[in-house]
């Protein structure tokens, strides 16, 4: 196109012509939208997708992004007929191999998730992988499995086909064309300045790669993404190696392979990267490559030469270094920015982006023009990072880890060690010294357990149970008999305030919030399908001033929640106000004689689900008497400054009272026994209140509220899932984790979406999803696949409470 013909104005503006960009512009085209223009710096696939090594494979630990590469998959075989372009698509399946007994349990464990998720999966031995990939030497592995329906493309010819699709529609698409300015009123995206001219539009988005991160600052937005080196070789022909040849991957030699014109591509993530970019990325970095680095491939090559012996001898004919972006945990970056109104992100394909890009193009699209995401994209919804996420040298040392993470041992409860700590509770330093395990959750450190002799060692992981469970059984234990203490402050806490805040909470959310002053309650936030967009406790401080406590991820997408749930002529702002206070839980039978222990109020004199000021020791602070975890529990509001010596006063008072630091392994196996779904675990946008048996909660008597209509449809009608709980007996050692298979009858009808080890039940605990099938869910006979093993297991609709377990 002309100078002439460049646009001043537009719908929605896309920046990045990569496969991702042009995907939405195409999606966009296809779901009604004409008016949709984007700009690329230099040629459409010129910045990362041209030297990806278009590998597609399914299956994912997430079902929606599954589904998301499912979409791919069937968009890229039929693309050519619908464009005139080819797209080099070939479903010829993939391999992957197991070297260890560790490994093998990860396979066995990827079978029964891909039944779960409806992926075509097979078993096979290393001599059948062998025959399947000839050119293997398969006499040292355990086995593999075969995955029939994934598949390769070409990832350039790929996005040609996108934008030939998205012209017809009546995009317009301009390559060479630089953006300057993002320009922004009253809160919301307004224009893209470019090197052509300016374009006022309604919706900007930034599908720029890997310079995403520089784009978002234009307008204020925090992209938390870090260009590595990513290195392949394509080597001349080698015997053996034929076009229908699978796609091939030895995760514990860290490397992938696949057919390219008789010869191989290999490459492959090794356990430590190489960060790229520090300075920022050039922006005429296009169709170019960095230079070779033998140094840091050579791991990646011996172990492809003990996997592929004929490598050592076949000429290389091309070494590709080319950076790609990754993000801090190896997910995408996908939705709105909770900073800017009108602007979304698609960026941080972390290797993935020919997989995910039909899908994830699609999933954008639908999420702008539907206004709210139309699947569980939790997993990849930006907001689940904080603006500090985005620090360039925080960045620089976690992508180090994230980029090994593709073929790093899948560890269950596995805790990235890079770049922290980051967020620290006041409490921090006293709860090290008392042998805290830290884990890390939206940069918090929190503890894990409380094991004092296994903080001087590496973390011991493995999928059976390990040298933590005595001490997760003690703080459980503590709980139940006695009274425990939680460190929760990394739990979101938003302010809402003005004389609207209320009537604005009353709309967004689905209970009804109109509590007397002190009052507190648990509400979902619904999406218009009726989904579980969010839980959160909203405790009303005064007339006009309710505090939101939310999951510790979720403080950021909460808080875009309600901030866009205000009107602008509206008497009411937020505030996140998480660093003001710190949380600490009390829960156990003996949690009131403590309180009365360190001060002169009463558990007694507050009501259930209300609260009151309290004197702890010097401090008064606010208690809310709910808990998470036990049927007996007490939620310490306290000033951060206020909270060493809140926590002294509580170890003290306690010592006789068997008084014990717990973590959040017990809090998580505590909470799975009552019977509380967990948000992004359990239950999520996907979920309705009916499914998950929280239809009770929800105030259909108020007259409006988002999702009223759906969430009555949902409940009127049979659900197509179902909450469970589930117990069995588990064989010496063995545990475990979530996402197993769950069998009625021999057939899948679900998964376990968490598990936990109780003390109480002297066995597993845990919370699955099955198809309801007209209420009978609770009948047949269950069982739990445990990476090959079935466990036959108890289903219940109700938790398993104390005295039940007796």
């Amino acid at each position: 196109m002309t100078d002439a013909a460049f646009p001043t104005q537009a719908r929605t503006v896309i920046i990045g012509g990569g496969i991702v960009g042009t995907s939405i512009a195409y999606h966009l085209i296809g779901l009604g939208q004409r008016d949709v223009v984007l700009v690329e710096q230099g040629r459409l696939s010129s910045g990362t997708t041209w030297h990806a090594a278009g590998l597609v494979g399914q299956l994912r630990q997430q079902a929606a992004l599954t589904r998301m590469i499912r979409y791919s998959t069937g968009l890229y075989e039929r693309l050519e007929a619908e464009t005139g372009q080819a797209t080099g698509w070939k479903r010829c399946g993939s391999l992957t191999v197991a070297r260890t007994p560790e490994r093998m349990t990860v396979l066995a464990r990827t079978v029964a998730m891909a039944r779960a998720q409806g992926v075509a999966v097979e078993p096979v031995t290393a001599a059948e992988a062998g025959r399947l990939f000839p050119p293997m030497r398969h006499d040292d592995l355990l086995g593999a499995v075969w995955l029939p329906g994934d598949g390769k493309a070409n990832p350039s010819d790929v996005t040609a086909a996108l934008a030939r699709g998205a012209r017809a529609g009546g995009a317009r698409l301009f390559e060479t064309t630089r953006v300057r300015a993002i320009e922004t009123a009253k809160g919301r995206a307004a224009a893209v300045v470019t090197d052509r001219g300016r374009i006022a539009c309604e919706t900007v988005v930034i599908a720029a790669g890997q310079w995403s991160r520089q784009v978002g600052a234009l307008c204020g937005v925090a992209v938390p993404l870090h260009s590595a080196e990513h290195m392949d070789v394509v080597t001349e022909a080698i015997p053996g190696v034929h076009p229908d040849l699978p796609v091939m991957r030895d995760p514990d030699g860290y490397v992938y392979f696949k057919e390219e014109v008789g010869g191989l591509v290999m490459g492959g993530f090794e356990p430590q990267a190489k960060p790229w970019g520090m300075d920022g990325i050039p922006e005429d970095f296009a169709f170019q490559l960095l230079p070779d680095d033998w140094d840091q491939f050579e791991i990646l090559m011996e172990n492809a030469i003990q996997r592929v012996p004929a490598l050592e001898t076949a000429p290389v004919k091309l070494f590709l270094n080319g950076p790609e972006s990754f993000t801090p945990d190896n997910n995408c970056l996908l939705g709105p920015a909770p900073e800017c109104e009108g602007v979304f992100v698609a960026a941080g394909f972390n290797s993935a982006g020919i997989a995910l890009g039909g899908g994830a193009g699609r999933a954008l699209a639908e999420w702008i023009v539907a206004g709210e995401a139309t699947d569980d994209l939790w997993a990849v919804d930006i907001r689940r990072f904080g603006r500090f996420n985005a620090n360039p040298a925080w960045l620089h040392d976690r992508v180090k880890e994230t980029l090994g993470l593709h073929y790093a041992m899948p560890w269950p409860n596995r805790e990235l060690e890079s770049a922290r700590p980051l967020r620290r509770s006041p409490l921090h330093d006293r709860l090290a010294a008392k042998g805290a395990v830290f884990g890390s959750k939206m940069g918090w450190e929190r503890p894990n357990r409380f094991a004092p002799g296994e903080t001087a060692d590496p973390p011991a992981y493995g999928f059976g149970r390990g040298p933590w469970l005595a001490a997760v059984a003690a703080e459980q234990r503590a709980v139940n008999t006695a009274v425990g203490l939680v460190d929760m402050t990394s739990l979101g806490k938003l302010l809402v305030q003005g004389r609207d805040a209320l009537a604005v909470l009353q709309t967004l959310c689905a209970a009804d919030l109109a509590m007397a002053v002190g009052e507190s309650r648990f509400t979902p936030i619904l999406n218009r399908r009726g989904g579980i967009e969010s839980e959160l406790v909203a405790l009303r401080l005064a007339e006009d001033a309710v505090l939101l406590t939310t999951g510790s991820g979720q403080a950021m997408r909460d808080a875009d929640l309600v901030r866009r749930a205000i009107p602008a002529d509206c008497h009411a702002i937020l505030t996140d106000v998480t660093s003001a206070y710190a949380v600490l839980a009390l829960a156990g039978p003996r949690t009131a004689e403590l309180l009365a222990r360190v001060g002169r109020s009463r558990l007694s004199e507050i009501p259930p689900e209300g609260s009151a000021e309290v004197e702890i020791g010097y401090a008064t602070v606010r208690a809310v008497r709910r808990s998470y975890i036990a049927p007996d529990g007490v939620e310490l509001l306290v000033p951060t400054e206020f909270a060493a010596g809140v926590y002294d006063s509580l170890i003290a008072a306690g010592a006789t009272l068997g008084l014990r630091d717990v973590g959040f392994q017990a809090v998580d196996a505590l909470r799975i026994e009552r019977g509380h779904p967990a948000w992004g675990r359990d239950i999520g946008p996907c979920t309705t209140p009916t499914e998950a048996g929280l239809a009770g909660v929800l105030a259909f008597a108020k007259p409006r509220f988002v999702g009223r209509e759906a969430a009555l449809a949902a409940r009127a009608a049979p659900p197509a899932e179902r909450l469970v709980n589930l117990t069995c007996a588990l064989p010496a050692e063995a545990m475990a984790w979530g996402g197993e298979l769950i069998l009625r009858d021999g057939a899948p009808v679900g998964e376990v979406t968490s598990a936990a080890w109780s003390d109480r039940l002297g066995g597993l605990v845990a919370i699955g999803r099955i198809a309801d099938e007209a209420g009978v869910e609770t009948s047949g006979r269950y069982a739990i696949d445990l990476a090959g093993q079935h466990l036959p297991a108890h289903v219940s609709d109700r938790p398993f409470a104390a005295a039940e377990a007796a």
